[in-house]
């Protein structure tokens, strides 16, 4: 008989392990191990139970993630961390598992991951591709603009926006990051390929759920001038036959874009829009931060390490 594979969410009643708990639900391939409800700040109960499952589903912030991590001695055991805290370490596997045609093996190969952010899976999805095909120089200068749903903010955030604290910074919607200096531009960076830092614009709507990433390109300003039908083609021709990173088909131009369009899915959607006459393009990408920018990129990624068969869950909730 063959043993089932178990899991433990630390952090679980956060807004991410609810979503991955959420999506995992009624899945008999895998076990998941709670921790007693009054026992939630016992550290020795939560070594315990970290140390005594095959994978160690981190929803914590930063610093609880990395003490997280110090707590498991047990060398079988593989951890999945949803935090920003191990993004960009060299010796963690990046868990946006059709970053790379072998980010897939990556990840099931690795004994420690680093679940992607929200932002950064809009962004890389875009950039990637095109860096690695010589369409966009390394050196390019990169502007992202991108637009969230408020429970990216996390608990004080989606309070405030649902009236059960402090009202939010604005009446429909707010910029932040105005230091130009938010924590994923490093990891945007990174796993692009990009030589130098773009400069990141983020803001938050008054809506739940779902994002838009937008990378305004001058053509005319890039080496040899690229149309944006060969990023188009570079864009479908990286990403076919993914199950959830669709490149959505050139020429079509929608009146509006819908960022809570892909709410409750794993998916991914990049779309190319260009001006000619201008040699001007913009790139974007829309996802549900809470899907495949957070707990859907999650299951995915636990299906990896465990080994278990994914092709008939698609992580929807």
């Amino acid at each position: 008989m063959t043993r089932i594979p178990s899991l433990f969410i630390d952090g679980e009643a956060g807004t991410t392990g609810l979503q991955i708990r959420s999506r995992l639900e009624g899945r008999k391939d895998v076990e998941i191990v709670s921790i007693d409800p009054a026992k939630r700040k016992d550290d020795a109960e939560r070594k315990r139970l970290l140390n005594s499952v095959d994978l160690a589903v981190l929803c914590l912030p930063d610093q609880a993630a990395k003490d997280a991590v110090a707590m498991i001695d047990n060398p079988d055991v593989t951890v999945l961390d949803a935090s920003t805290a191990y993004r960009i370490a060299p010796d963690w596997a990046y868990g946006f598992a059709e970053l790379t045609p072998d980010q897939g093996a990556k990840i099931a190969a690795a004994k420690r991951v680093s679940n992607p952010g929200c932002y950064p899976t809009g962004a890389l999805g875009l950039l990637r591709p095109l860096i690695a095909g010589g369409l966009l120089p390394a050196d390019a200068a990169i502007t992202i603009n991108a637009v969230s749903g408020y429970s990216g903010g996390g608990r004080q955030m989606i309070e405030s926006f649902e009236g059960k604290g402090p009202a939010p910074a604005g009446e429909g919607f707010f910029l932040y990051g105005l230091e130009l200096a938010h924590k994923h531009r490093g990891e945007m960076r990174v796993h692009s390929g990009l030589a130098h830092t773009p400069i990141f614009v983020p803001s938050v709507g008054r809506f739940a759920q779902g994002m838009l990433v937008s990378i305004p390109l001058p053509l005319w300003s890039l080496p040899g001038k690229p149309a944006a039908k060969a990023l188009h083609e570079a864009l479908n021709a990286y990403y076919a036959g993914q199950r959830f990173v669709s490149v959505m088909p050139f020429g079509d131009r929608p009146a509006t874009l819908d960022p809570e369009a892909l709410n409750g899915t794993n998916k991914l959607e990049l779309f190319v829009f260009d001006n000619p006459a201008e040699e001007t393009a913009l790139l974007v990408a829309r996802l549900d931060n809470l899907g495949k920018g957070a707990s859907g990129a999650a299951c995915q990624n636990i299906d990896l390490m465990l080994g278990l068969d994914a092709s008939g869950h698609d992580y929807t909730l």
